[in-house]
């Protein structure tokens, strides 16, 4: 009864803390603590309810010391490939807004429109944006704006007066639409003209024809890296990194998975000395916007995130991309 739950908790989690790893781990101990409490629990409210008060105190509990997790476009200002002198250093996956897998955050039975709705509530710009509000506030506003629930059962959930969901509802908003969350295209695996853009997007990647590239993205398309803090926008830095020091990704294989952030997304495996064999490099997260691609995420843990995604440690010259 309390794993039905599971994957409407870990969406939860996923907003609230922005790494997919955190969540899962959140969601394991609210499971604990819920089994731990049950017998004193005695159904004196809805067991969903239940659940997402221990998830929301698990969640204020992660949040009380760290620091808050976010872009690299949120760090600095965009870089151009000139500036890149030596590696850059990589920062420590706490510092980022990580990406998780639609299997795990989206629900398993719903129809397109509330679809669209929770890809829209993952996607890895608003999940950024949310990591600006305080805690209190980041829950008033996913239970309130996500979930729909009234402003009476998040005050019970949190221990708030209507007036002060309402208030801290009111701040958040305000937040939010002051940071602008840049808008995205959800994953739609049947829109035609997105499969189309995406199709030519890996043609243009594995023949690593940057010409034809170029011609799909936005004029201030960006590209970045985490756990690097560096970051490009614009067709021109894009194109000069991808052929200069980027230029390591040519040959490169790409597999796409079920989705990510409600967003499409590929496992991108790099050449080796070995002509049958490519090994991960990047879980690339794809922003659209009006027919053009805006955004190229490269989240480089491939070590925690290629499980994660459920793609294989290494890909051999037989195995055929299936997605």
């Amino acid at each position: 009864m309390l794993e039905a739950h599971r994957r409407e908790l870990t969406a939860y989690c996923y907003r609230m803390l922005g790494s997919a790893f955190e969540a899962e781990d959140a969601v394991q101990e609210t499971l604990i603590r819920a089994w731990k409490g049950y017998d004193s629990f005695e159904g004196r409210a809805a067991v969903r309810s239940w659940l997402y008060r221990i998830a929301t105190n698990v969640c204020l509990d992660m949040l009380g010391s760290a620091q808050r997790r976010a872009r690299p476009m949120d760090l600095a200002s965009a870089g151009t490939p000139a500036q890149v002198t030596s590696a850059p250093v990589p920062l420590a996956e706490s510092v980022w807004v990580g990406p998780a897998p639609d299997d795990r955050l989206l629900p398993e039975h719903a129809d397109p429109a509330e679809l669209t709705v929770a890809r829209e509530s993952v996607r890895l710009a608003f999940v950024a944006a949310l990591q600006h509000l305080p805690p209190k506030q980041r829950a008033v506003l996913v239970l309130r704006e996500v979930l729909a629930w009234s402003a009476a059962e998040t005050g019970e959930l949190l221990g708030l007066s209507v007036a002060s969901v309402n208030s801290a509802l009111q701040r958040a908003r305000a937040t939010l639409t002051a940071l602008g969350p840049a808008a995205a295209d959800t994953l739609a695996p049947t829109d035609a003209e997105q499969l189309a853009l995406l199709t030519r997007y890996v043609a243009a990647f594995e023949s690593y024809d940057m010409d034809a590239l170029a011609k799909l993205l936005h004029e201030d398309a960006t590209l970045s890296m985490p756990p690097l803090d560096l970051w490009f926008r614009g067709i021109t830095d894009i194109r000069e990194w991808m052929l200069g020091i980027g230029g390591g990704c040519r040959g490169s294989r790409l597999v796409p998975v079920a989705g990510a952030n409600g967003l499409p997304a590929f496992g991108q495996y790099r050449p080796t000395g070995d002509p049958d064999r490519h090994e991960p490099w990047a879980l690339i997260v794809l922003e659209i916007s009006a027919g053009r691609i805006a955004g190229v995420n490269n989240f480089l843990d491939t070590e925690r995130l290629f499980p994660l995604f459920g793609l294989p440690p290494v890909l051999q010259r037989e195995q055929t991309p299936v997605g």
